[in-house]
């Protein structure tokens, strides 16, 4: 295990040209010299219990200060979706968002767990990186990096250190969740797995890490005053040539059924499964020994006045609208708080025009508004979202539905992954809900086709899957 596991990650130096100097942000003790009393880590960090208590948390279908989020099952059973954003994260400044695209038998529960365990990992990863370098318990994160004309040299430095600070938490915490998923007593992640596009926005400072094909654009304006789109994050394909070298160096192979060319699968190389559609993801350990990795990639990037919004969706949206279409989308909703709702209607029609034939995939916006302002309540609930659904998203403890959320009789295809039509003459079978995640014997009779209804980013699991991994 671990043999051809690498990245590569490119910082760069640069500078801040615009935009006020905020006052740093902090974790824990200390600002930046300044005395503080202490607190310990079980202060801030909240255990996983109490999670859908947290005010400034939202996982559901509704608005923040800054943000709205939707999502809508598709047509292939349960919703395998996840979205989070949080607000207040770590300080006032700094806000998580992340998607999730769980696949295979239990792909939503591995979403979920992800989602919720993620953000917290990446908390004790920050706080432990910089308690052992400062070696006094005091952590500091400044939510911009501004240099003065005569310290260029000495603010790069500053600037590269906060890269490198961030970097290294997120390489930990991805490594900690994947470490997490394997060990896991209830929760087959043998042939299930999850996508993870997350970002920090910390004042001007935008951290990105990412596994798999779930995507993270900018709406910004250019000298023109026209909003155009900027790709942040790579969709993580196997035919990558960085990723297709790893997964043949690590003895798996990498290619595209007859009858859908434009989907590269990785499949182990004794086995014509299970036919994953990316190269990197949570979970999928039957693939981890031969190239599928979970480490992110990892970027960072200075915001500046003229960046107006930050989208984070699952590849049901990417498949059927483009980038530019997604923040046109967005940019012209009627009200800010309907924009993630109005971008997922947008892609259900699409994929019933463009694919009528093909089952729909599910959906996952968040929608992140740069200047901090949403609608007034009154608007958002013209919108059709109550102010009872607002406040439980808030500060309630919602009920999330395994069965997700209503969706319109839309079908869709998906170009990462294999419809579920050709395999049903197998015998396919819908997956019932575990609420503890705790895998019954019908969950583990999985052999070739049968029970599949998520067949999106999987074609079929190993023959060998049914007595599980090798100890």
């Amino acid at each position: 295990m671990g043999c051809c596991v690498s990245t590569s990650s490119r910082s760069t130096c640069s500078s801040k040209s615009n935009g006020d100097m905020v006052s740093p942000s902090c974790l824990e003790t200390g600002c930046c010299g300044q005395k503080r009393t202490r607190r310990t880590f079980s202060d801030h960090v909240i255990s996983l219990h109490h999670l859908p208590s947290l005010p400034n948390r939202i996982f559901t279908n509704g608005k923040s200060r800054s943000s709205c989020i939707f999502t809508q099952q598709g047509r292939k059973g349960i919703n395998q979706d996840a979205m989070i954003v949080w607000e207040d994260f770590m300080s006032e400044d700094t806000i998580f968002c992340g998607v999730f695209d769980g696949h295979g038998p239990h792909g939503h529960l591995v979403a979920r767990k992800v989602r919720d365990a993620l953000p917290i990992k990446l908390i004790s990863s920050l706080h432990s990186n910089e308690s052992k370098r400062n070696g006094s318990g005091k952590t500091c994160f400044k939510g911009n990096v501004k240099p003065d004309s005569g310290d260029s040299e000495k603010d790069c430095s500053a600037e590269d250190k906060l890269n490198s600070t961030w970097r290294e938490a997120f390489m930990k915490a991805y490594k900690a969740m994947d470490k997490e998923l394997r060990s896991h007593p209830n929760l087959d992640c043998f042939c299930s797995g999850s996508t993870a596009v997350t970002i920090v926005k910390q004042g001007s400072n935008l951290f990105m890490g990412y596994i798999g094909d779930s995507r993270a654009i900018m709406g910004s304006k250019d000298s023109n005053d026209s909003i155009v789109a900027i790709q942040l994050t790579v969709d993580l394909k196997p035919d990558l040539p960085r990723e297709a070298e790893r997964i043949k160096k690590c003895k798996g192979r990498v290619f595209a059924l007859q009858d859908e060319p434009e989907v590269p699968r990785v499949w182990l190389p004794f086995d014509d499964a299970p036919g994953l559609a990316m190269a990197r993801a949570f979970g999928d350990f039957c693939l981890k020994e031969y190239g599928v990795i979970s480490i992110p990639e990892f970027s960072h990037r200075q915001l500046t006045d003229r960046d107006q919004f930050i989208i984070l969706a699952s590849d049901g949206v990417w498949d059927v609208l483009s980038n530019e279409e997604v923040v046109e989308i967005v940019s012209s909703a009627p009200t800010r708080s309907s924009a993630a709702r109005i971008l997922v209607d947008s892609a259900a029609r699409e994929w019933k025009l463009k694919y009528p034939t093909s089952k729909m995939d599910d959906c996952a916006v968040v929608c992140l508004f740069l200047d901090g302002k949403m609608d007034s309540e009154s608007d958002y609930e013209e919108q059709g979202f109550s102010s009872a659904t607002i406040q439980s998203n808030h500060s309630g403890n919602p009920i999330e539905s395994d069965d997700g959320q209503k969706s319109e009789p839309s079908l869709q295809r998906n170009f990462t992954v294999r419809s579920s039509e050709e395999n049903e003459t197998n015998g396919a079978l819908s997956v019932d809900v575990v609420e503890d995640a705790t895998s019954s014997a019908d969950d583990q009779n999985w052999s070739g086709l049968e029970g599949v209804t998520r067949v999106n980013s999987l074609v079929q699991l190993p023959r060998f899957s049914e007595e599980g991994p090798n100890s």
